[in-house]
Formats: C-alpha cells, structure tokens, sequence
C-alpha cells in the first residue's frame, strides 16, 4: 500500500508517485486525494457538492467553479458516476454532476496499490500449447470489449481509451511475436491463413470463440455488439457490417452462422456463432475426431431419388399475396429458437426434435409455388431436397410401398449423414394427397390406395420441414388435409403484382420503343411463370432483328400464344421481386 499512503501524506502532491500517471492538474490531484481519504474511511461514495464544500470556500458559491475539475476526473476515468440514469459522461453538463454520487475507478485503485496500470505482458517464448494461445487471445478481445464500451458510452478524450488502446496493441504485438517462435500447430492461426481473415474478421471470430469458452450470456453474439467491437466511429459501423453479411467471407466459407431472432421492438437481429466443424477441431485439436458430417452435395449425387436445389432467394424477394405473405411471415416467426425453447418448457415438444411444419402450398401453375418454397428455405438457411411427385407411377410401378417408404427413409439417412435437417419438398404432390379409391377393386386402385396410406403414415411420422405442391385443394384426401398444419393459397397475381413482376422481370439493358407500356403488358392476366416464359420467348425474337428493339407488339403476339398454349399445359415457374 506503499504508493496509496504516499498519494494520501505527501505534502506536494506533484511529487507523489503516481501524479505523473494521472495526466490531470495539482487541484485534480487534490480532489482526487479526497475522494481517496473518504473513501478509506468507509465512504465509498461521495456527493460532489459535500466533496467541492469540504475543499472549497462556500463565499460567492466559488466551489461551483471547480466543477469543471469533476468533470475532467470522470473523463479521465478516476471517478465513477454513479447515477443510474448516467449514459454518457461526455454529455453531462457540469452543473447536473453537483448532486451526483462517484466513487473511485477500478483503474485508481489498481493504480494507488501497484502504482502503475500497465498490465505485464507474457514473456516473449514460444505458446507450449493451444490454451496458452487461446489465454492471450481473450485477454485481448477483453481490451477490445473495455474500449468498445468506453468509446461507445463515455467521453471520447477519456484517458482509458489512450491507456487501454496502448495496452492492446501492445499485447497483440506480442502475441505475434510468440506465434512466430512457436512451431507446434496452433489451429486458430491455421484457420486464419487457410481463410485468408483480415484483422478485423479475426477479431469477430476470436470474440465467438470466447463465448464458447466463456459459456456466460451471449454478450459478444449479438450483431450490433460486434460490429461495434471493431468500429471506432459510425462509418466504421457502416463499412464493417459487410464483415457478417451474407456475402462475407466468414459465412460463405461457413466458418460462423447465425440466428435470426426477434427483438423486443419487433425488429429482426442476428445472434451469431461458430460452425460446429471449425468449433471442434479448435476446442478438441488432439482429440480423434469424430466421424465429419458428409457435405450433402455429393451424398445426393449418389442417389436418384432427390434433386438437391439451392435457394437464391429469401422469402422477401418474392411476389407475394399481402395474405399468403402474411402467413408465411407468422410461420417463420414460429420457427424461431425462442419459441422453440418455450414449447419445450411448457412441455408440449421435444426439446430434441425443435419446431416440425407440414405445409401444402396449392394454386394454379406458375403461381410460384416452388420458387416460395425455396426461398422460405433460403429464409431459415436450409438446403432443398426436392422430390418429383409425378414420377412416383412410372418410377416405382409393382413396388409401390417399399419405395414410398424409400423416399422417407433416404431422407432420414441424408439428414444423419449430413448433420443438417433440409426442408423436403414433394413437387406435384397430386398422385400422394388426392382421395383414396373406395369403389374400384382393380389392381391398380389397390396399389394406388396402398401408397397413399404408406404416405399417409410417413407424413404422420415425418420429423423437420415438409413442403407438399399442388395445382388442386378440392382432391385432397381429408386425411392428408389433417396432417399438414398449413394450406397456403397461391392464386393468379392481380394486376398490380403483374405491374411489379413485369417490371422485375423485363431485361435491364434492353432498348424499348418510345411509347412503350409496361402497364398495358400488365393488363393481360398472366401468372409469374407465364409472364417469364414470355419474356424469354420475346427476347428471342426480338434478338434476330435487324434492329433489337423490344416493342409492345412483340410481346402482345408472345401473350396470345401463351395463352394458346399447347394442350393447356403452362410451367410451374417460380418468380421474383
């Protein structure tokens, strides 16, 4: 306590041990002493006005004048405030600090019983193994997680700032250096060259891996909380969002994800975390690992049941019924971890299994019925497995059962295999939902009867996201209608969902006559998939001319042999905004 009574008993304050450290004036000092004094008494805390009385003359109020001094201290960082409804120091004014309670600052006490509050630093020889790596590491993302909360809720010329900033870039020069003599594999550092990280992405990582250590509240996941790690003001906040978007190189490369989560205003924010591979050959980098989950890619190019279709698209980009959207936006609300935990605590799911959905969406070809199916997957960042419902006759003609319970089970083994859960999408479910023969007693009205209640069964059974298309509701099976928690209505677009689809859909760099209409395109009643088979179709003939210009006689004419069309029959394609 050698440098705490020295502070107290020098007489010339200036020459105390530590003054030089303080960066703050002689009457400072003073003040500072006396806070000190009180609170060695017992006084922890202090009321400003009670602390400026006892050390100024109260004639002419003249201890008002040296509020300004208390200011300086709680931006220096030498007294706290202690005011709950305190958010920024910088932006009190001085005479709303005269009925505040502070107390001394973890940094002047640690500095008036060590006399210094530069931290050792680890001695410079080489890491002996992963955790003493890893120990450096998240003392550094501390300093990071100290100066973000400084820099974000206290005055910008705060002392702590200069001291903690100095102190990092210290600790991570050093940390550099002993990488560099360490010739044993550190498997962080091997992540970040592999992946080629800039800084800042490594920062992002090694604050997730020190939630997963830490096992506290997830304080460091949320997205805000992150960017502001690495962000010394708003832009940097701007230009280093990029850093976790979509497009970024730590979720292409599938190094970290995210949940998205509801917040309490309504808004949607991301909760993010380490995939589970990166995870566990850094936690366990000598354990014999277990067997890697397969990359579902080229499981299903093994089999010939399933087409694996990658979504491009979120659910926002489509075109949509305000209705259908409505519906679809309460179901993905649904699927939220949150609410999952809730019914697991109420007891009325497994908490193992999650959230199951049964959806049928239905409506008239090329209302979009796949393209939303994929893009609601896209949406919670599942990959497809789409089955082709109306090959289930000709593929599997004299084994029937076997081969619908093929489907189920095929995708049970890919899902194991690949640690994933994809959405399955049944595409033209018509031959699976619609009524069973109760007449007929031919062979094919047995076998066709005998699929439908296996399918029925694995329906019942089913466990995840089921996704069943089809053009007609009316034939559905009751008991099929039962088992799926949704029917979603996909009808013809009116008018002004043509409007925004022919002008998402029409070419960008294409030249157009003069008098050109979309609005008038947009009369014809046309579904999505309608609208982009015209497009193509024009865009053909209009490319051989002699001069390529789109005009609304072009695609009148490609309008009315759609609308012929060959024996009726219009694709299901799907359509986006």
């Amino acid at each position: 306590m050698q440098y705490l009574i020295d502070f107290l008993e020098n007489k010339n304050i200036e020459k105390s041990a530590i003054f030089s450290q303080l960066k703050c004036n002689q009457e400072e000092a003073l003040i500072l002493r006396h806070l000190v004094e009180r609170h060695v008494k017992g006084d922890a805390e202090s009321m400003v006005f009670q602390v400026l009385t006892e050390l100024f003359p109260s004639e002419n109020y003249e201890y008002i004048k040296h509020l300004p001094l208390v200011k300086n201290l709680l931006d220096l960082g030498w007294i706290a405030q202690n005011n709950f409804a305190q958010v920024k120091i910088g932006d009190s004014s001085n005479l709303e600090l005269i009925h505040s309670s502070v107390s001394l600052s973890v940094a002047l006490v640690k500095l008036l019983e060590e006399g210094t509050l530069e931290a050792p630093l680890p001695e410079l020889i080489p890491y002996s193994d992963n955790l003493e790596y890893l120990k450096d590491q998240f003392q550094r993302i501390e300093l990071y997680q100290k100066i973000s909360t400084i820099r974000h809720h206290y005055a910008k010329k705060s002392l702590n700032i200069d001291r903690l900033t100095k102190r990092q870039k210290n600790l991570e020069e050093r940390i550099e250096e002993r990488v560099k003599l360490t010739t044993q594999n550190l498997p962080v550092e091997t992540l970040f060259k592999e992946n080629e990280l800039n800084p800042k992405e490594q920062v992002i990582f090694l604050a997730l891996l020190k939630e997963e250590y830490s096992g506290e509240l997830e304080s460091l996941r949320e997205m805000n909380t992150l960017i502001n790690l690495i962000s010394e003001n708003d832009y940097d906040k701007i230009k280093y969002r990029s850093l976790i978007e979509d497009s970024s190189t730590l979720i292409e490369k599938e190094i970290i994800d995210y949940d998205e989560l509801l917040t309490t205003f309504g808004g949607v924010t991301r909760s993010f975390f380490i995939n589970e591979e990166f995870l566990r050959s850094i936690m366990h980098p000598h354990k014999t690992k277990k067997p890697e989950k397969m990359k579902i890619e080229a499981l299903v190019e093994e089999q010939e049941i399933f087409e694996l279709m990658k979504p491009r698209t979120k659910l926002e980009d489509v075109v949509l019924h305000p209705k259908t959207r409505e519906l679809l936006d309460t179901i993905l609300k649904q699927m939220d971890k949150n609410v999952a935990k809730l019914l697991s605590d109420w007891g009325v799911t497994d908490k193992k299994k999650g959230i199951d959905a049964k959806l049928i969406f239905y409506g008239p070809p090329g209302t979009g019925k796949t393209m939303t199916a994929l893009s609601f997957s896209k949406t919670l960042k599942r990959s497809v497995l789409s089955f082709d419902c109306s090959k289930i006759l000709s593929m599997y003609v004299g084994e029937s059962e076997k081969n619908v319970r093929n489907i189920f089970d095929s995708y049970k083994e890919l899902a194991k295999k690949t640690k994933t859960q994809p959405v399955l999408l049944l595409n033209e479910a018509d031959q699976f939902l619609s009524a069973r023969t109760t007449a007929g007693v031919s062979g094919s009205d047995k076998m066709h009867n005998q699929m439908q209640n296996i399918f029925l069964e694995q329906i019942e059974n089913f466990e995840g996201i089921l996704i069943a298309t089809t053009n007609l509701l009316e034939t559905i099976d009751v008991a099929f209608s039962r088992r799926f928690d949704y029917k979603i209505e996909f009808a013809k677009p009116n008018y002004k969902q043509r409007l925004i689809l022919w002008q998402n859909m029409l070419p960008q760099n294409a030249d157009y006559e003069e008098n050109f209409s979309i609005e008038a395109l947009a009369k014809a009643e046309l579904t999505g998939g309608q609208i982009k088979v015209i497009i193509k179709n024009t865009a053909l003939t209009v490319a051989v001319k002699e001069l390529p210009i789109f005009t609304n006689e072009d695609f009148n004419n490609a309008i009315l042999r759609e609308k012929k069309g060959a024996f009726g029959e219009e694709k299901t394609v799907g359509f986006v905004s």
